[in-house]
């Protein structure tokens, strides 16, 4: 297990350099800078500023500046946040979207592995046929929408939570957000584990469990569900990618001081560190995601550790 964890970590350093590579590259090279306003500059004043923050030097001593600043941890200074660097005001929305982002996964893990466990064992019934008509809603609203729904029926109308905005400590303002953000990764996860333990309730040795005269919740338990959950493991993957990039959309509609605000305000500025950082961040994030969810998947199935060369 830990040669194919090792093994794992070591393609990972690779696939952050090509992300860096490709992002750096093409934010200098589209359209526009962030030195261009409604009002343009004088060329003496827009020369100055290029130079103070180092536009003015050729693209690759920009790279490399910018990775060896990036080994140490250094994020550079925000263009048009002159009074903070990077990594300060990654400090400053990292733990909002960090919360934001365990909350949904949570919550998406228990309602889509529940629900899917349920659709399963109730095949045929009635009941079966809401949850899989529910996960098509899920599926199909975006997040902007489904929000704007929550708020209304539940802030609103019962008053039960906030609409918006943040507060420690942050339950009632998290509910929302993260039930808004982890519904269509429950209904995902729905579909997927109600097809999966379909498919290993029709096994030859789930049958011989039966005859031996074992009851159904210890065979759905401890002979169906665990080889029925390795899809669910395989799919954490890009599920906390859509965790990391759902939230942004979701910290927008609810007002929350995530990270997703400086993202999306160095966009539009062209705010050359803040943009990178931002990426490397949520490039990070969603690659310990990705190893964790194949480190879980080695765990539950022994031959994805014994395929691979050691």
């Amino acid at each position: 297990m830990m040669s194919y964890a090792l093994r794992r970590l070591a393609g990972l350093i690779p696939t952050l350099i090509v992300i860096v590579t490709v992002s750096f590259v093409i934010l200098r090279l589209a359209p526009g800078g962030p030195f261009d306003q409604e009002r343009r500059l004088a060329p003496e004043v827009r020369a100055n500023l290029e130079r103070a923050y180092g536009l003015d030097r050729p693209l690759g001593e920009q790279y490399l500046q910018y990775v060896s600043g990036l080994a140490h941890g250094d994020f550079g200074v925000s263009l048009r946040e002159a009074d903070f660097t990077v990594g300060e005001l990654i400090r400053q929305g990292l733990p909002v979207s960090a919360t934001l982002g365990v909350a949904a996964l949570l919550i998406a893990l228990v309602l889509g592995v529940g629900f899917g466990i349920a659709a399963a064992v109730w095949q045929g019934r009635p009941a079966a046929g809401v949850i899989a008509g529910g996960s098509a809603v899920a599926l199909a609203l975006p997040a902007f929408v489904t929000g704007p729904v929550l708020v209304l029926g539940f802030a609103l109308h019962l008053n039960w939570f906030p609409a918006g905005g943040w507060a420690s400590p942050p339950g009632r303002y998290l509910a929302l957000p993260a039930l808004t953000l982890a519904l269509p990764l429950a209904a995902a996860l729905t579909r997927l584990t109600r097809a999966s333990l379909l498919e290993v309730l029709r096994l030859p040795s789930i049958r011989a469990a039966r005859a031996r005269g074992l009851s159904g919740a210890r065979v759905l338990m401890r002979h169906a569900l665990p080889p029925a959950l390795i899809p669910v493991v395989s799919y954490l993957g890009p599920a906390f990618a859509f965790i990391v990039t759902g939230s942004l959309v979701v910290e927008t509609v609810f007002g929350l001081p995530g990270t997703g605000r400086y993202l999306v305000h160095g966009a539009i500025d062209r705010d050359y560190p803040l943009v990178m950082g931002m990426i490397v961040i949520y490039a990070v994030l969603t690659l310990a995601g990705n190893f964790i969810a194949d480190l879980l998947h080695g765990l539950l199935d022994p031959l994805v550790r014994t395929a691979e060369p050691a």
